[in-house]
């Protein structure tokens, strides 16, 4: 199979299948334990975590392990209210773990979405005027896991900074935070949280190669929150439990691999990713003749690629063409043995349209036609010179089917 979906699963590297393996049979023992054995699991957790905090910019007391960014994204709503009235302002375009938790009526009184433009980025303007003192978090994804879009993140922190400015100086102590569900950007953007200012960050560790239901969430010293889980107060009291010693090394694990190789990956990938691009869209131009195909009398409607053209993912690649068939082009590619996505695979399993889409302005044909290709680590030159014609054909097929409808 060639496999094209990274930005939903990606498989768990060697080097973090062995770093791992030990603590599932030799290692078994619980950290929480007294004994020397278990004091070892004990330094070896601590360790991982100390090396994910390296890889963030953080100090390890502000990592707290979970079992992936949905749990993480749950428990960085989870702070103390203080007020009746408690706010929380996202974007349009959030993952479905953001808007879900955002929406749940025992966590906030008011969800604000602030607007995107066509590529996916936050309208700040919109942004600043949703901000009122009622606000207590600002939750903006760092990279789309549909579109690919980067926010721009240090310039919603200044955002998020002035209004906590204006709170102290009006002699308010209404706290406000900034969280981030940084799930797809792990191996291809900076994560250094002082460089991003953000207060809170989701990280999964199922999206870079390391293994699922695992993830992390950066929780900024000063920041108060409630625990989802309780019990046995492991991880400083948020995330009760005996701890997941073999998925947090394989995390820090799969972090480290993923950032020595961030800028030699993120190249590599630019350069396949803008290769399929271009055969696509020089194939599938309005004006380009296809001789020898008969429907839409010789040519077929013009591909749109979707998310921004400069500000996105290396790896993620989201086009529509008017007319197809998405979902059905999805079997018809698995048919072929191609494995790509129309958008978000939770969105996928619901059989919901995408609102991600719907947000950047397309209408229903443009969604319904969309295809989502994401490349990874194992991705190679070979097995895009390979999809591209088996892709042309699948579509080919789906237009002149449509047609016919």
């Amino acid at each position: 199979m060639i496999y094209l979906d990274y930005a939903a699963a990606t498989p768990v590297d060697e080097k973090v299948f062995a770093a791992m393996r030990p603590y599932f049979s030799e290692d078994f023992y619980n950290p929480s334990a007294a004994y020397l054995p278990a004091k070892k699991v004990r330094e070896d957790l601590e360790n991982a975590r100390h090396l994910i905090a390296i890889n963030l910019g953080a100090r390890p007391a502000e990592i707290v392990f979970t079992a992936g960014a949905t749990e993480s994204i749950n428990l960085a709503f989870n702070f103390p209210r203080g007020s009746k009235r408690c706010k929380i302002v996202t974007s349009a375009i959030e993952h479905p773990a953001v808007l879900a938790a955002a929406t749940r009526e025992t966590l906030f009184t008011q969800v604000a979405l602030a607007r995107v433009d066509k590529n996916g980025l936050v309208d700040l303007d919109d942004l600043r005027t949703k901000i009122d003192k009622d606000t207590r978090i600002v939750s903006i994804g760092y990279a789309n896991n549909e579109i690919g879009t980067v926010q721009p993140l240090r310039e919603i922190a200044e955002i998020v900074a002035a209004e906590r400015a204006h709170r102290a100086n009006a002699g308010e102590n209404t706290p406000i935070f900034f969280h981030t569900d940084a799930s797809q950007a792990a191996g291809y953007l900076d994560l250094n949280v002082a460089r991003l200012g953000v207060d809170l960050m989701s990280l999964n560790a199922g999206k870079c190669y390391g293994p699922k239901q695992v993830g992390c969430l950066y929780v900024r010293a000063g920041v108060r929150l409630n625990p989802l889980i309780v019990g046995g107060g492991q991880e400083s009291g948020l995330r009760s439990g005996t701890e997941n010693v073999a998925g947090a090394i394989g995390f820090s694990t799969a972090l480290q691999i993923a950032e020595k190789k961030r800028k030699s990956e993120v190249k590599r990938l630019c350069q396949l990713r803008d290769n399929l691009e271009k055969y696509l869209t020089t194939t599938f131009a309005r004006n380009d003749p296809a001789k020898n195909i008969e429907a839409f009398a010789g040519s077929f409607p013009a591909m749109k690629v979707n998310g921004h053209p400069k500000h996105r993912l290396p790896n993620v690649l989201n086009f529509s063409i008017p007319g197809l068939d998405g979902e059905r082009a999805i079997f018809a590619l698995d048919a072929h043995d191609v494995a790509v996505a129309t958008g978000s695979a939770c969105a996928a399993n619901k059989e919901t349209r995408s609102h991600v889409l719907a947000a950047i302005g397309l209408d229903e044909d443009l969604i319904d036609g969309s295809l989502r290709i994401s490349l990874g680590r194992p991705t190679t030159e070979e097995e895009i010179e390979k999809v591209k014609p088996i892709l042309v054909k699948v579509i080919r097929e789906q237009l002149k089917f449509g047609s016919k409808q």
